[in-house]
């Protein structure tokens, strides 16, 4: 199997989960809160978390089709904080890979109802995954709750929301960024190794890979606001300006540099498994990617 045919395989496997899980609900009373809600979730993207959980999963040697809750719960949360990203008191933004923003749709308060939602309910789908040890759920609930909320990727948006316009340090902007992006990676690589049943080093493995990869990624999507179009991107460019990134702090050659040094880590990491050509092949592609 490609590369490719994997990727697929794997996007595909997610969105027929979200599918059926919603179209179980389409008759309810609140059917345009699940609207919303299906409005963002369904609306495209790399899947890059989903994809991660499902591949570490079966590195670990368990079964793929495992992890698939557990990648649905990350991409649910993931979703969400896309939504609230992009409303008037966030970034205000009009677009979001290419279609108008939730909020410009549904209105300002259902919006924030959808994102709601779906960090809520993402724990439920979380928590129906069929684990080789059923005692590791508790700590892959606590996992995901911790990557997702105040020491995750909501106490990085505090951060940042935090600093204001003022020039922050270099650790300062670390500490945002791991927390924004990093932390769903995190999150998306560790629960994929606990549902293929990973032992502590593999689980370990998984968390230093993503820590690399979670750097790079963030590091290139900066220089994508510098450097990409709004075509490429679905969204509006140039917004990042006066914001706290690793391009402002470092320039474009540098973060450069740095995109190809963060990616080494990860791959690094990934010594303890074996048949590792699909990440790394993954990894390597943040370097020169356009969208």
């Amino acid at each position: 199997m490609s590369n490719e045919e994997r990727i697929a395989q794997y996007k595909n496997q997610l969105e027929t989960y979200l599918r059926e899980f919603y179209e179980k609900r389409s008759n309810l009373p609140q059917s345009r809160l699940f609207e919303a809600m299906q409005y963002s979730l369904m609306a495209g993207g790399k899947r890059l978390r989903p994809v991660l959980a499902m591949e570490f999963c079966r590195l670990c040697g368990g079964d793929w089709h495992q992890a698939v809750p557990f990648a649905a719960a990350v991409e649910m949360i993931h979703t969400y904080s896309l939504i609230h990203d992009d409303l008037p008191a966030m970034d205000n933004d009009d677009f979001r890979r290419g279609e108008p923003t939730n909020h410009r749709v549904y209105g300002e308060a259902m919006a924030i109802l959808a994102g709601d939602a779906l960090l809520t309910d993402a724990f439920m789908v979380a928590a129906t995954a069929q684990l080789p040890d059923p005692k590791d759920m508790a700590f892959a609930i606590e996992t995901l709750a911790e990557c997702a909320g105040s020491m995750g990727m909501v106490g990085g948006q505090a951060l940042d929301i935090a600093s204001g316009e003022r020039e922050l340090t270099e650790q300062e902007v670390i500490d945002i960024q791991t927390r924004k992006t990093g932390a769903l990676i995190h999150a998306a690589c560790v629960l994929g190794a606990i549902a293929g049943g990973g032992s502590e080093e593999q689980i370990d493995a998984a968390a230093r890979f993503a820590e690399g990869l979670g750097m790079a990624f963030q590091i290139r999507d900066d220089m994508l606001d510098v450097i990409g179009t709004q075509q490429e991107l679905g969204k509006g460019i140039g917004t990042d300006e006066t914001k706290n990134t690793f391009v402002r702090l470092y320039g474009l050659e540098a973060c450069e540099e740095l995109v190809q040094r963060y990616t080494g880590y990860a791959l690094d990491a990934l010594e303890v498994y074996s048949d590792t050509e699909f990440l790394s092949e993954l990894a390597g592609s943040l370097t020169d990617r356009r969208v």
